[in-house]
């Protein structure tokens, strides 16, 4: 067992180890193999190769009792070239655990082409429940292969008459756009069991929202929903609202830096004015929210926003003591939630609406940017320029 392991945890966190070769992990082996049941590995903040991955996974095949496959981080500054044999390696050594829970492979440049060797454990594991896939640089294509997986999964699941265990899917950062949204809101779709998903920072466009929402929809549990830093405007806040209703058990919503924009606002305000119940943090800085869409956020909280113990409306278009400010600070007041609201220190009450942002959704169809059509834009020579300028 490692320096600092509890039981059953074997950890080389932070360690920056380079690890080529089978020769090169094998003292590491021999720590893991001495290890009785296994439940967690965590090997971040090293880098691994072909070679070591190819050892440690024949490895990995035996600990069959492993709960959580922690491995982000471990492949900075290898080369494109090697990453998918080596992360197709550890994928199928998990193919048959039947007691996975999580699986963690984020903050390693994977881009496109490396999507490909974890279809067969994304498709074929029914087990875990959590998937962390943050960024990689899938990019639009790496994101349809990823997302075409998970359905493939949710169908076999369904052939078999089985219940997915799909809880939670987390795939920020990724450039996934509106290219691949498509086909995350069918993998959404099919996995109605998810409880939480984000989504943050992919260049996701209005269409996308959309379509995310729609798949969405039919996740009743839904509890968090994170689509920080991608655009929403009006058409996906009409998507958005009509959504919200089939999730009664929403605790998370986080729709900051997406231009939400007044008009939107109101939709998303209505409909947690009648059904946000559960609705726990409201996460919406910098969305041009002015005056009136914030009064209405205020009489939302004061009716039905009973268990709201976090909000942020930073970045704003009000005045910190305007008066849609007061409203919404004695309406979280009301409800026993008087430091709910989080710091108010860029409110710009200058800002002003830009009308042509409220049709940017028509704009886009000049652009031909429809769903599915979006071209990939060379997710493969971003993720080898991330992994360059990581090299240890």
């Amino acid at each position: 067992m490692t320096e600092g392991s509890t039981e059953g945890v074997f950890s080389l966190v932070g360690q920056n180890l380079k690890l080529d070769t089978k020769e090169d992990i094998a003292p590491y082996l021999h720590q893991l193999e001495k290890l009785g049941p296994l439940y967690e590995v965590h090997l971040g903040g090293n880098t691994l190769g072909v070679g070591a991955c190819t050892a440690l996974a024949e490895v990995l095949r035996t600990k069959t009792q492993l709960k959580v496959a922690d491995f982000a981080d471990i492949f900075t500054g290898r080369l494109i070239t090697e990453i998918p044999d080596a992360l197709r390696a550890l994928c199928d050594a998990l193919v048959e655990h039947t007691e996975l829970q999580e699986i963690n492979l984020s903050d390693n440049a994977f881009g496109g082409r490396s999507a490909e060797p974890m279809v067969n454990f994304l498709t074929h594991n029914h087990a875990f429940h959590t998937l962390k896939l943050s960024n990689n640089g899938l990019g639009v294509t790496g994101g349809k292969i990823v997302a075409q997986a998970l359905s493939a999964a949710a169908q076999e699941l369904k052939s078999l008459e089985k219940p997915s265990q799909l809880r939670a899917v987390i795939c920020g950062r990724n450039r996934l756009e509106n290219g691949s949204a498509e086909d995350w809101a069918n993998a959404f779709a099919a996995h109605g069991t998810l409880q939480e998903v984000r989504m943050y920072q992919n260049g996701i466009r209005m269409e996308g929202v959309e379509a995310l929402c729609e798949g969405l929809a039919k996740c009743s549990s839904l509890q968090v929903l994170d689509l920080q830093d991608n655009t929403v405007t009006l058409r996906g806040a009409r998507a958005i609202a009509a959504a919200i209703p089939n999730w009664p058990q929403l605790r998370v919503l986080n729709l900051s830096d997406c231009l939400v924009k007044s008009k939107g606002g109101h939709l998303v305000f209505d409909a947690l004015h009648v059904h946000g119940k559960s609705l726990e943090a409201l996460h919406l800085q910098y969305c041009d929210l002015n005056r009136d869409a914030l009064s209405k956020l205020g009489k939302a909280i004061h009716t039905n926003l009973e268990q709201l113990s976090l909000l942020e409306i930073n970045g704003n278009f009000a005045e910190e003591d305007d008066d849609a400010i007061v409203q919404i600070s004695e309406a979280l007041t009301k409800w026993g939630h008087s430091d709910a609201l989080d710091e108010l220190d860029e409110m710009d009450p200058d800002g002003e609406e830009d009308e042509e942002d409220e049709l940017l959704e028509e704009d886009d169809a000049a652009e031909n940017e429809d769903i599915g059509e979006q071209p990939d834009k060379d997710a493969d020579a971003l993720a080898e320029e991330m992994a360059k300028t990581h090299i240890k």
